[in-house]
């Protein structure tokens, strides 16, 4: 059946030292996943129930440039794990869960902080501050086949050379198979999901002409120039 204009591209993601691409079905985020981030941000980092927020497939890019966006001043940096399933279902055990991942990539939540800050202080979505354009600066997947689910290990983001966020993957509330088999308990998961699982502590804001520097061990890395 035609349509009445040509649809948009697919998004897909490189796949390290392969020509495969990752086709994105959506974007899952994890809030405040680590304790020191929650206690930073003002809450209690009390093991409750994760919540999550989405961006848009679209949001992710791999060109390696983060153009500052328009309506903000005050724009922030929170690096994240990000997991890719290559399986869906609904109500997955958590037992199981590890079996719907495809890889692991190293990406970065960029947030307009100020208007996130005003959507929250009037009880509405956080969409404003989260899923803009660019938003989601992501590196090549390295499949699990080839280095294991990593739950532990050193997350870090410097800027311009320093660093800012330090942390560990073991550092999570919700672990990587518990918060897949929790989503899955809200929304029915397909293959080409994918989910950012939270940041440790130290956002801050960046600025243009920053360099960003992102790494997680056993996934990469991530470099990224604020334009």
């Amino acid at each position: 059946m035609p349509h009445v204009f040509p649809p948009a591209a697919i998004t897909a993601l490189p796949v390290k030292g392969s020509s495969d691409t990752f086709p994105v079905r959506r974007v899952y985020c994890v809030g405040r996943n680590y304790a020191d981030h929650a206690i930073e941000m003002g809450h209690d980092p009390n093991k409750e129930p994760p919540f999550f927020f989405q961006k848009n497939p679209d949001n992710l890019v791999t060109s390696g440039e983060f153009p500052y966006p328009a309506r903000s001043t005050d724009v922030h940096h929170e690096i994240e794990l990000v997991v890719c399933l290559s399986k869906g279902g609904e109500n997955i055990a958590v037992e199981d869960a590890l079996s719907h991942v495809y890889g692991y990539a190293v990406g970065l939540d960029m947030t307009r902080r100020d208007l996130q800050a005003e959507a929250k202080k009037l009880g509405r979505p956080w969409e404003i501050g989260k899923a803009f354009e660019h938003s989601a600066p992501v590196s090549a997947i390295v499949p699990a086949a080839e280095i294991g689910h990593p739950s532990q290990g050193a997350i870090w983001l410097k800027v311009n050379g320093e660093i800012r966020q330090s942390g560990d993957l073991n550092q999570t509330i919700w672990k990587t198979a518990e918060a897949i088999s929790y989503l899955s308990g809200l929304f029915a998961l397909a293959p080409g999901d994918v989910i950012m699982t939270g940041t440790p502590a130290g956002v801050g804001a960046v600025q243009r002409g920053d360099r960003l520097e992102g790494h997680i061990d056993g996934v990469g890395d991530l470099v990224v120039t604020v334009a």
